[in-house]
Order: C-alpha cells, then structure tokens, then sequence
C-alpha cells in the first residue's frame, strides 16, 4: 500500500474532491437563499408562525422526490455508471441555479418557482447522493477510505462553511448574484466529474428482477442491527433537533442580524464540522467508535437547547459551532460504518437508503421545526427538538447495543469468525 497522502496517490479523488467542494459551496449558498427568500416573501403578507409553515414546506419539496425515487436512484447507482448519474445530476443542478438568476433579474420571483425549484433539487439529490456515496470507495483502497471519507467531509464542509456566509453577502449586494455564482460553480464541479476517468467497480446482475434488485437494499439496511442503527439514530436525531431550519426565524425575528447575520448563523455548525474533520483526516477514530457516536449525537442535542434560549449572538455562534462538532463525529462513524461494512455491488443502494434517512432528517427535519414552530413558537420548537435528540441518544443506546459494542472499523469478515 502506498504511504503518499491520499490526494498525492490518487488523482481521481482530487477531482472528486474538487467537484463536491465547488457543487457543496453552490447548493449552500443557494439554500440559504431560498430559504430567506421564502420566509421574506411570506412575511409580505402573513405573520410570522403562517411564514415559518411556509418555510417549512420547503422541507417537503425537497424530501418527496427523494422518498418517491429512493429505490430506483440506488438500483441505477448500482448498474449504471455512477460518474454519469453525478454529472447529469449536477447538469439539473446548474439549470436550477440559472433559472433562479433568470427569474430574480427580471423580478418574477415568486412562491411558486421557488417551491418548484426546492423540488427540482430534489429530484437531483435523490440520484447524486446514492451515487456520489458510492463512488467514493471506488477511487482509494479500503485501507485508505476512512482518510479519504474524512477528506470528502473537508470539502463539504469548507461548502457549507463559505456557502452560506457567500449566498447572505452576495443576496445583500444583488437579488441575482447568489445564484449567478451558483451556476458558475456549478460548472466547475461539473468540470471535475468529467474528470474523473474510469474506475473499478462491482457490478448487479443485468438479467434478476429489477424491483427485487431494488429492495435489496432496504433488506440490507434491515438485518444489518449496526448500520441500521446508525443510520436511524442520525435520522431522528436531526429529525428533532433540526434547530437550522429555524436559522431565518433567528436571523430575522429573534436576534434581529438581518440575512448576513443569517450566513454567520448558517455557517457557524459548518466551522466546527470542519475543524472536526480535518482533525479526523489526520487522526481518524479507531476505538470505541459507537460510544463516539453517541456522544456527539448528546453534544448535538445539547447545543441545540442551549441555542434555543439563546438571545446572544456570539452564544448562539458558539452553541451552533458545538453543534457541528458533535453532528461531524457522527457523521464519520456512521459514514465509515455504511461504506466499510457495504459490499461495493451493494453500496448505491443501500447509499440510497441511507441519503433516504439523511434527507428525512434534514429535510423532514426542516418541515417539522417549521410546522411545530407555526405551532407553538419558534424558541419552544427548537429547544424541544433538542430534548428529543438527546432523548433519542438515551433510547439508541439501549435498543441498539451493537452501537455502544462497536469498538472498531472492523470489515464485515471479522464478524463473522
């Protein structure tokens, strides 16, 4: 096995590198334009719980066409090119971005083409995560995956760091702008998939039934108790504790720092995944991997609390970076557990199941902070959910012992001797 850094050994992970960083940076920046977007228009004319159901529906949007497409985005990521899912994923993406410019600049932004687009990226994510997921382990050795996952979260992260922050000041200088930028990265990452030459890989079988094909990858997830159990434990976690999706209320209503404010807020969780990241691409966790994920899980639920009763800028900064740190350690472990323990023939679908439960916790998790907060009040919905994570960590901690027993990324091999 070579001993270079993986970006020094393997060309074909710089330009996948390269692509998620610019693609992760575009949809931020367009994210959290959106939303503000959303809310803003809304606000026109309702008050503010009515605005924040609104902005919950945005959440749905983008979560139907990935409930809708899940086990057919995952068997297509399992027979078909994954370079080319991503591209033309990433084709959708860019068309979003410019038809969102197009629109602002002769000023017929509207509800309507807003949730329209939320839907459309959607349909894109649906096919690019599986895919994305999957590839990855195809352009280093298993021996190097757990670096190479740490550095593939780098690059989002640094994303959704700068994107956030960029798509505020950028809104502020322009109607228009976010998504201009959003387009021209969208056409770099673009750029780096091209790149990326062939790459070896499993393949299914062309002649078995297509739907039994399909449901393989539910089955998987299914009896495998410690992907399952990862995979679920982020789910309702950030399903609860889905204090970001309340960012636009803070920015606006609460802490009253208007839509730069709203990047700060939004690149603040980012910040300490990020640094937590690079940390783990140095020196990735090698014990006690499952207690780890529940912990950060529990520093995930309590920041958020704490975020929600915070009144305080610099606090809330603080609580949100706290927030990330925890959020990334979990990520990690559930990311290396899903990759290591998948047979790669496997990996779009069950890649497609697991982008099914992430998006159901952040996207779901946004319709139900902005539901709940239509309800009850933004504050009381936020520290609510992040009772509910830590709540969750409790309950998984009992009924999924094989994640408080996982102490290793050991290969499936070793479990069964």
């Amino acid at each position: 096995m070579t001993t270079q850094h993986p970006l020094r050994a393997f060309p074909n992970l710089r330009y996948y590198l390269m692509s998620r960083l610019t693609a992760t940076l575009a949809q931020n920046a367009m994210v959290v334009v959106i939303g503000w977007q959303v809310y803003d228009i809304a606000r026109r004319t309702m008050d503010t719980k009515n605005a924040a159901f609104q902005l919950g529906l945005v959440g749905v949007a983008q979560f139907l066409p990935l409930l809708l497409l899940t086990l057919f985005a995952g068997w297509t990521a399992d027979r078909l090119d994954r370079r080319w899912i991503v591209r033309v994923a990433l084709a959708l993406q860019l068309g979003c971005a410019l038809a969102l410019a197009l629109l602002n600049l002769h000023g017929l932004i509207s509800l309507p083409a807003l949730f329209t687009v939320a839907m459309m990226l959607g349909v894109s994510r649906a096919f690019a995560m599986p895919a994305l997921q999957a590839l990855a382990p195809n352009l280093v050795p298993q021996a190097v995956l757990p670096r190479a996952i740490a550095l593939s979260s780098i690059a989002w992260q640094v994303g959704a760091i700068l994107g956030p922050a960029a798509g505020g000041y950028l809104y502020a200088a322009g109607l228009s702008l976010p998504y201009l930028v959003a387009t021209g990265l969208f056409a770099i990452s673009l750029i780096g998939l091209m790149l990326i030459g062939p790459v070896p890989r499993s393949s299914i079988a062309s002649t078995a039934n297509p739907w039994r094909q399909m449901v393989e990858g539910l089955s998987y997830v299914r009896n495998n108790r410690l992907v399952l159990g990862a995979i679920s434990l982020d789910l309702f976690a950030v399903l609860l504790g889905g204090a970001t999706a309340m960012l636009p209320i803070y920015a606006r209503d609460i802490l009253k720092v208007g839509p730069e404010g709203l990047g700060h807020l939004r690149a603040a969780p980012a910040i300490g995944a990020a640094a937590t990241a690079l940390w783990l691409s140095i020196k990735p966790l090698k014990h006690n991997v499952g207690p780890k994920m529940l912990s950060g899980v529990a520093v995930f639920g309590v920041a958020t609390i704490v975020f929600g009763l915070s009144r305080s800028m610099p606090l809330s900064l603080a609580c949100l970076t706290l927030l990330g740190i925890g959020d990334m350690i979990s990520v990690f472990v559930r990311q290396s557990l899903i990759q290591i323990y998948t047979p790669d023939a496997m990996r779009g679908r069950v890649g497609a199941v697991s982008s099914l439960f992430i998006s159901g916790s952040n996207e779901l998790g946004e319709a139900e902070s902005g539901f709940l907060a239509a309800l009850i009040g933004p504050v009381a919905a936020v520290v609510g959910g992040g009772v509910g994570a830590v709540v969750v960590t409790v309950l998984w901690n009992r009924w999924f012992p094989e994640i408080r027993n996982a102490r290793t990324f050991d290969p499936p091999a070793r479990l069964d001797q």
